[in-house]
């Protein structure tokens, strides 16, 4: 039958009239550079935002025009996030940690025509703004010192709106925004993101078989808002109505420990690295713990080792693992427990929860190999390949990428994945980190995983190095917790993974080191690490 449902576009427009109407009493809160605490309601930025949307049109914003955000979490990039694309415009967020070079190449391939920069972040626009064609700056003073001669002060642009404000009429296709990969394999990629993708996106991270946010939580994202929307997280909670915290450009583990006791949080999210970081400030402290409310931490952009998992069990903190990338938009799959696995023993708990997880709702997901599709059992390696109405359908402005999807519309991931019967997938590796020893493969991410439920070692990556007789063999890079440095020996290291892998697994070497780099998004940075010791020796 026709005509049975009203043709209702799904953009932010009703999410952000909702949460002006419905919610305007709830704080959101910020920290600035000086460590003092913004506080305002939903009723400010419902109020600011349109008035954003509304100075950047008579700034002279068309549709579909790129503005460029160089910004830390906090309130002012919560309303970027909403102004620019309810003006018709495409909010592009740029990853502060990238080279100025990189900064620049990324704004020019999208072609941004406004910026808006805090203005703690104004040394770093000065070292490439001569590389970019940007027509207006606008600065946010977050010191609250007078921004510099030559910009826009974002508090007096938001000034040039009376309020009489309208809201284009927005089709749910449009671009709603844009993120660019890391670039650490190539040049960075633009993926685009739709108003129906980021609206689909926000329902389904509010479920509770996915995230399961709601208008009782106390939201801190500790994942960038210039690393895929940080992760889709402040969309959801304006949706819904969440208090939402914002660390700004303190990312500690004793400022979100003080944080996260202060505003009580309930939900928050970050990379691995982070949560380390958090677990051995709590280890030092051992009733600092009992000050921390009982959060969800969403851990992603790499594997979680189940060793982190049980670690914050123990501190009565609820480590939720979880899978995407900037192509996704980003959520892909959530690790939680079904309802008959609660009589599983804590071995078999602890297994599945280490694992990615299931496909939330909408997103398709196969491992394909050499031999066609991989059956779901748990063994099989492939390229994870997925699909769904939040996965992207092609770079931007790039067509010589367009190898990344399939003939028949999946997108090829790059990570390689098993899933098992109950339909949990488990990313192996990524292609590019697999180590192939005597024509067979080892994981290093289940090496790495292994090694960091040591409970003497911090951080462990392993990487492939190449080996005249096998190929490829691993080495094991290693920091070790404070406490213990100087006192572990690879032998240690060894008899502990020994009773994990098969021998052959096992590394042939390991080096200890005081840190691993890292990429911008704060995942291992392997490709620097197989440079450094690509000329390892063997014994």
């Amino acid at each position: 039958m026709q005509g049975t449902m009203m043709d209702y576009p799904l953009t932010l427009v009703p999410i952000l009239e909702r949460a002006g109407r419905l919610f305007g009493k709830v704080e959101i809160v910020s920290r600035l550079p000086d460590k003092s605490l913004h506080r305002y309601t939903y009723k400010d930025f419902y109020r600011r935002a349109r008035a954003l949307a509304e100075a950047l049109q008579k700034a002279g914003l068309r549709r579909g025009d790129r503005v460029g955000t160089l910004m830390w979490n906090h309130y002012a990039h919560l309303e970027a996030y909403f102004g620019i694309p309810l003006a018709g415009g495409v909010l592009h967020t740029l990853n502060l940690r990238l080279h100025p070079r990189d900064i620049a190449y990324i704004a020019n391939h999208a072609q941004d025509r406004f910026l808006i920069v805090d203005d703690v972040l104004l040394p770093l626009y000065e070292q490439f703004k001569d590389q970019v064609n940007a027509e207006r700056v606008i600065v946010v003073p977050l010191t609250g010192k007078p921004v510099p001669e030559g910009y826009l002060d974002y508090e007096a642009f938001l000034n040039t709106a009376t309020g009489d404000f309208t809201y284009p009429e927005l089709d749910e296709n449009e671009a709603l925004g844009m993120c660019y990969t890391s670039g650490t394999t190539g040049q960075p990629k633009g993926v685009v993101y739709s108003h129906r993708a980021v609206v689909l996106h926000s329902l389904a991270s509010g479920l509770s078989a996915t995230l399961g946010i709601t208008q009782r939580d106390v939201v801190l994202p500790v994942v960038p808002m210039f690393h895929v929307n940080a992760w889709g997280l402040p969309f959801t909670a304006v949706m819904v109505g969440a208090k939402q915290v914002f660390p700004g450009p303190y990312l500690d583990p004793e400022s979100l420990l003080e944080l996260f006791e202060r505003e009580q949080v309930t939900f928050t999210a970050g990379v691995p690295t982070i949560w380390l970081g958090i677990l051995q400030a709590l280890e030092k402290a051992p009733d600092r713990w009992k000050l921390v409310p009982r959060m969800r931490m969403v851990v992603g952009g790499s594997a979680a080792p189940e060793g982190l998992i049980r670690a914050f069990d123990r501190f009565g903190l609820q480590v939720v693992h979880a899978w995407g990338m900037t192509e996704t938009t980003p959520l892909g799959t959530v690790s939680l427990l079904k309802s008959y696995m609660e009589d599983l023993s804590e071995e078999e708990k602890y297994a599945y929860r280490a694992k990615q997880g299931l496909p939330v709702p909408f997103v398709e997901v196969r491992v394909v190999n050499e031999e066609g599709e991989a059956p779901w059992d748990g063994k099989t390696m492939g390229e994870l390949q997925v699909r769904g109405p939040w996965v992207a359908a092609s770079y931007y402005n790039l067509p010589e990428a367009q190898d990344r999807w399939t003939e028949d519309g999946w997108f090829r991931t790059g990570d390689v994945a098993t899933i098992d019967p109950e339909g949990y997938v488990k990313i192996t590796d990524r292609t590019k980190d697999l180590i192939k020893s005597g024509g067979e493969w080892i994981s290093s991410v289940d090496l790495e995983n292994a090694l960091m439920g040591h409970p003497k070692v911090a951080e462990a990556a392993v990487i492939a190095v190449p080996h005249p007789r096998w190929q490829e063999r691993p080495l094991a890079v290693v920091v070790l917790k404070e406490a213990y440095k100087g006192k572990v020996t690879p032998e240690e290291l060894r008899e502990f993974l020994a009773p994990k892998f098969a021998k052959w697994w096992l590394p042939d070497a390991f080096v200890f080191v005081d840190e691993i780099p890292r990429t911008s998004a704060g995942k291992f940075l392997k490709a620097k690490l197989r440079e450094q010791f690509r000329d390892w020796k063997w014994d």
